[in-house]
């Protein structure tokens, strides 16, 4: 009784509105399964539950394992080393503050440190590097659904002899070259002092990109892979003629749909960029409703209900965040 007298307004406020999000989210979820779901709701949820669900679930904990070490890894840069299971423990405690706008909640995992907390611009920056790299890997993954896009609506490509797998190398090697244009312009950029004065977040975040660039971009790549054959699995029990490959990439043109969007955790545009992805692919609506909601669930909501249990423990037992 006497921690909840003693809970800071804000922090009922924070809580208040992420259970209205979730609660809206859920609303909205089973409304959709219910109205354009072919089986029912509880049908459907029950497949979270089967071994393709808990192996799809074990590839989305894979991916949260990952990305921990890179932000464990890039807090060590700032002299904050924290152990493993400590570091991905509040890691995942940040993913509680998923579900705002542009994921910019998550910026405050090295602010409530009750020992030795970052600055602003340091977990901004660490948080905007994180945003960099999700994206330029997500962008990447994303290439063989836009070779398919690009080969399903335009006319006389075939004609060109390349086909599809010829337009996805060549996006590939279009992508590469892109990659490493961004790293040398974004390098002279953040080294003008004009730049580094009106954005020091951004200065400090090309500073994490450029601490051991080959080691988050496997980390991050080998996430997000792991993440999308989540998705390809849950596709292929649902008797989707989609391979692994194209599944995971249509998840990461969704989720590359949702960031743009700047909507709380990309919802709505993620969503539906995944449903018209599996529906142009021969999937009924039905079905890839279901799909896309299994998805989010596994993907997001995971995270997030992870992350809350992971917030609660650091707070009210470890005592080792302020939030």
């Amino acid at each position: 009784m006497s921690a909840s007298r003693a809970e800071p307004p804000a922090q009922r406020l924070s809580i208040k509105k992420l259970l209205l999000v979730l609660g809206l989210v859920a609303t909205a979820y089973a409304a959709a399964l219910a109205f354009f779901g072919e089986a029912s709701p509880t049908a459907a949820l029950t497949a979270l539950f089967s071994f393709t669900g808990l192996a799809a679930a074990a590839l989305c904990l894979l991916n949260y394992l990952l990305r921990g070490l890179r932000w464990r890894s890039w807090m060590a840069l700032y002299q904050r080393p924290l152990g493993v299971l400590d570091g991905l423990r509040l890691y995942v405690a940040g993913y509680a503050l998923t579900p705002t706008p542009g994921n910019v909640g998550e910026a405050v995992r090295g602010l409530w440190l009750v020992s030795q907390p970052l600055g602003t611009a340091q977990s901004l920056a660490i948080f905007g590097a994180e945003r960099l790299a999700d994206l330029l890997c997500l962008l990447l993954m994303a290439l063989p659904a836009l070779a398919w896009l690009w080969w399903h609506s335009a006319q006389g490509l075939t004609a060109w002899g390349l086909g599809f797998w010829g337009w996805s190398v060549g996006l590939l090697v279009v992508a590469a070259l892109g990659l490493w244009m961004f790293f040398v312009v974004a390098r002279r950029i953040v080294r003008q002092p004009s730049w580094a004065a009106r954005l020091a977040w951004l200065h400090e975040a090309w500073h994490c990109l450029a601490h051991q660039p080959w080691r988050w971009l496997a980390l991050t790549l080998t996430a997000w892979a792991a993440q999308g054959l989540a998705v390809a699995l849950l596709c292929r029990a649902a008797g989707l003629d989609l391979s692994a490959w194209l599944a995971a990439s249509f998840y990461a043109l969704a989720m590359v749909g949702g960031a743009l969007s700047a909507l709380p955790a990309g919802l709505g545009g993620t969503e539906a960029v995944l449903v018209a992805l599996l529906v142009g692919k021969g999937a009924a609506v039905g079905t890839a409703v279901a799909l896309t909601v299994l998805v989010r669930l596994l993907t997001l909501w995971l995270a997030v209900a992870l992350g809350l249990l992971a917030l609660l423990y650091s707070v009210a037992i470890r005592k080792d965040i302020r939030f």
